[in-house]
């Protein structure tokens, strides 16, 4: 497959590396910062799973120099998300198929308005990743998981291809036919996980060693489930209790990419995951009062504004 990857920070970096190692062509269209440091050091992967480098990785800054793309994978933070839409136009216009990784919901609506609802698959990933100050992918999870599938019958095809390519990669991935289902559930999670361990500014395990603070993270899980329920998704106790399974079951020092992106004093994804469940929420008439106090906890720590 012909792959182009927007956004090749650490979940983008990761992923694109495995496919190119499995002799798939993967260009990855960055900014000028990020396309001088890949020139500079190649992507190297240090992983708790298997090590790999890429000395001269692809890299271009100009979507108008790839031709026929097949797959466009979109490996952004949610608040980027505005100013990849014109590469996206430039790539979908020559064939290209997208799938989005970013976490929440919100972003599937904007992209099929801007690109045609055929043009956009489901997807999402399980890693927990990092750069560091060379811009080389730190994975620190034995987990790298990858869940795609169509989002209208128009795109089987393509996700078979991607299915073989993914099966041939380090990586372990994933085709559903209930993508949308698999999309709430990443979600469910996510805004826990990463709620918590923002908003304590603290590792899952720190955060365990104290049962009432632990239990916040499941209410937060039981506040997603009933926002699912209310957008049509069949989502039960029987997937928050897996859920918060999964959090109890997470190494110690594990933590999340916004708890990170907090602790370097970076942007968070704060108004793209708990704002956006919240604005989701509200259209319902719902309320969610342990994600809206955990939002009102992380706010101020949000370099966006």
């Amino acid at each position: 497959m012909k792959i182009v990857i927007i956004g090749a920070g650490a979940l983008g970096a990761y992923f694109g590396t495995r496919w190119h190692d499995a002799g798939h062509e993967v260009i990855n269209l960055v900014r000028e910062g990020r396309a001088e440091q890949l020139r500079e050091h190649g992507l190297k992967i240090n992983s708790a799973v298997e090590d790999t480098e890429w000395t001269n990785p692809n890299v271009t800054e100009d979507p108008s120099t790839i031709e026929n793309p097949d797959l466009v994978v979109l490996a952004v933070k949610g608040y980027h998300l505005d100013g990849t839409l014109p590469w996206l136009k430039t790539l979908t216009k020559k064939g290209a198929k997208v799938l989005p990784l970013l976490n929440g919901v919100e972003h599937y609506a904007i992209l099929e308005k801007e690109l045609g609802e055929e043009t956009v698959l489901g997807g999402l990933a399980f890693i927990i990743a990092t750069l560091d100050d060379k811009g080389h992918v730190v994975h620190t999870s034995d987990f790298h998981d990858l869940v795609f599938g169509p989002l209208h019958p128009s795109q089987e095809a393509i996700c078979e291809e991607l299915k073989i390519a993914s099966n041939q990669a380090v990586m372990n991935s994933r085709m559903s036919q209930d993508i949308l289902k698999e999309i709430w559930k990443k979600y469910m999670f996510i805004t826990a996980f990463s709620g918590i361990t923002t908003a304590m500014n603290a590792t899952i395990g720190e955060i365990r060693s104290s049962p009432p603070t632990f239990l916040i993270a499941k209410k937060m899980l039981e506040d997603m489930q009933r926002l699912s329920v209310a957008n049509g998704i069949k989502i039960g106790q029987k997937e928050v209790d897996k859920a918060y399974k999964q959090l109890q079951n997470l190494e110690d020092h594990m933590t999340s990419s916004m708890h990170q992106d907090r602790r370097k004093g970076l942007p968070l994804e704060v108004e793209h995951l708990h704002g956006g469940a919240i604005r989701l929420a509200a259209e319902k008439n719902l309320t969610l009062p342990y994600i809206e106090t955990i939002y009102g906890m992380i706010k101020p720590h949000d370099g966006m504004d």
